[in-house]
Parts: C-alpha cells; sequence; structure tokens
C-alpha cells in the first residue's frame, strides 16, 4: 500500500517541476518577431507581384473603363457592382463557365491518371527506360505552351497532318467540331502538364518504405490494389498539392486555347473563361468588364482551394 502512495507522490513531484520549469524557464528575448524578419523580404516581393495587381484588378472591376478612359476622353465613373451585374445577366458568361469547369475537370482528371500510371511505371522499369521516359517527360514540361499547341495543331492539321494519314480520316478537321476541338486541346494540355504529376509522385513513392509494399505484394495483392489501399492513402498529402495545382493551371488555360482553335473556335465555341476575358478586355475595349470575370475567377479558384483543404483536415490529413 505504501508504494503506489510514494509513487503516485513521486510523479506529482514530477508535475510540479515540470510545471515549475514550464514557467520559470527563461524564452529567448524576441523569438516570436524573428520568423516574421526572416520572411518579410519573401512578403514585400509577394506583395509587389501579387496583392497589388489584385487590388488593380478589383478596383478596375467597380469603375467604367473602357478605351475612353484609357486616352483620356471620358472621365472614369464609379459602377460599384454594375460590371458584375451586366457580367451575371449574359447568358454567355453562363455557357462559358460551364465549359471552363467541365473543360478543366477533365483536364484535371486525365492529366493526374497519365501522371500517376507514369510514376508507378517508373518504378517497374530499368534505369535506362526510365531515364529515358524522364527526359521525354521534362522535355514536354519544358517545351513554351504555345510552341507545344502549334507542334500539336501541326500532327491533327486536315491537310498536312500525319495522324489523319494514319488513322485514315482524310481531311478531317479536328478544329471544326466543338467536341473534337476541345479534344484536341486536351491531349495538349495534359501532354505538357503530366511530368509535373508524374516526378512529383515518382517522388513520393520512392519515400514510401519497401517493406510496405513488399508485404502487400505478398499478400497477393494486384498493382491496382497496392495504389488504392496502400500507396493513394499514403501519397495523400502529395496528391492534394498537384490536384490543386493542376485545378489552378487548367482552370485558366489560355494559351492552348486561344492558338489552337483560332481565339476561342467557330463563333466561340470553344470560349473558355480566361479566353472569354481576353475578347472582352481587349477585343472590345471593355477593360472593366474584362477585369470583372478576372476577379469571378479569382474567387472560385480561391474557393476550389479552401474547401478541398477543408473537407481534407475533417478527415485527419496533415498537409
Amino acid at each position: 500500500m505504501t508504494a503506489p502512495t510514494g509513487s503516485a507522490g513521486l510523479d506529482r513531484g514530477r508535475v510540479r517541476v515540470v510545471r515549475g520549469f514550464s514557467r520559470g524557464s527563461p524564452r529567448p528575448s524576441g523569438s516570436s518577431g524573428t520568423p516574421w524578419l526572416y520572411l518579410a523580404p519573401a512578403l514585400v516581393v509577394l506583395g509587389g507581384l501579387l496583392a497589388y495587381p489584385i487590388y488593380q484588378l478589383g478596383l478596375i472591376s467597380l469603375f467604367h473603363y473602357t478605351q475612353a478612359q484609357v486616352s483620356g476622353g471620358e472621365p472614369t465613373t464609379f459602377e460599384g457592382f454594375g460590371n458584375y451585374a451586366e457580367l451575371f445577366a449574359d447568358e454567355q458568361f453562363w455557357q462559358v463557365l460551364l465549359a471552363t469547369v467541365l473543360f478543366a475537370a477533365a483536364c484535371v482528371v486525365c492529366t493526374l491518371a497519365v501522371g500517376c500510371a507514369l510514376a508507378v511505371l517508373l518504378t517497374r522499369v530499368r534505369a535506362v527506360p526510365r531515364l529515358a521516359l524522364m527526359l521525354a517527360a521534362l522535355g514536354a514540361w519544358a517545351t513554351p505552351a504555345i510552341t507545344g499547341s502549334t507542334v500539336w495543331l501541326f500532327l491533327f492539321d486536315a491537310d498536312f497532318g500525319p495522324v489523319n494519314r494514319v488513322l485514315g480520316l482524310g481531311d478531317h478537321s479536328w478544329t471544326y467540331g466543338r467536341f473534337s476541338a476541345f479534344f484536341l486541346v486536351l491531349l495538349e494540355v495534359v501532354w505538357c502538364s503530366f511530368p509535373f504529376v508524374m516526378v512529383t509522385v515518382y517522388a513520393g513513392i520512392r519515400a514510401v518504405p519497401s517493406e510496405v509494399l513488399e508485404a502487400a505484394a505478398l499478400d497477393g495483392a494486384s498493382q491496382w490494389r497496392i495504389w488504392r489501399s496502400v500507396l493513394a492513402p499514403m501519397l495523400r498529402p502529395i496528391l492534394v498539392v498537384v490536384t490543386i495545382q493542376s485545378v489552378i493551371w487548367d482552370f485558366k488555360v489560355f494559351t492552348q486555347i486561344y492558338v489552337m482553335t483560332g481565339g476561342g473556335g467557330i463563333a466561340g465555341q470553344n470560349m473558355v473563361l480566361n479566353v472569354y476575358a481576353y475578347q472582352q478586355a481587349f477585343a472590345s475595349s471593355q477593360y472593366s468588364l474584362g477585369a470583372a470575370i478576372g476577379v469571378v475567377m479569382l474567387l472560385i479558384l480561391l474557393g476550389v482551394t479552401l474547401v478541398y483543404l477543408r473537407l481534407l483536415r475533417r478527415q485527419g490529413e496533415e498537409l
């Protein structure tokens, strides 16, 4: 009976010592502000490159700002949310928004599928094929968007493109139909985007302990089951990063659509929000309306990112 009492007293004494040490232990002077001092140069640069342009974008969207105001022929007038009301009342805006969401979703799904599949493949092949695949993927990633779009447009050209000759399609025009044009742009977007996913996921797979994968293989799990039940849960923080990056990149696609469809396709059938904003701002000189479209795009991307992160935090994921 005395031993428990003594051990309990000893534990209480240890707690008092730890608490006393915590209260009386000196804290480094200025430790709370030191990290911000190191971050200050980067925050200043980011503020200049991001915060100020976003502020100007939102400010222009609240005024009536056209070519007449740019040239000084007419004074700038405050419209408030009038540009947004005009934008939301435009039926074409909602059509373009729906097309943008569907196109971006298809690009994200295809990019993640191709990138993750090739990342798994890299772990299964030997050094020479792995190096060749890595170099080819990095070459596609390093190719400028306008160059890649021009090359893909030539490959699927109705008169001289090798794809039509191989498939025996004659003079079929891929950019004439709405869905075929979107499909052609999707192929180019996936081609220049999957290397980022492939390299990132491959690095994450290499960090997974080999014993875990060997145990799953010994239990008779297939490659798909290993990916779904072992790799994907362990790589979820990495997959979150590449998913959010892909959503941002694919939602604001501009160069590929503009080059491959000639500015948005026939009668604007292949228009996305970025091209629509460009047409409104520079082709029609409605700069305030183009700025309003930019603000809407920014809010949509922020909303998607925050909702996605919140759902993951509810599931207990550490990011």
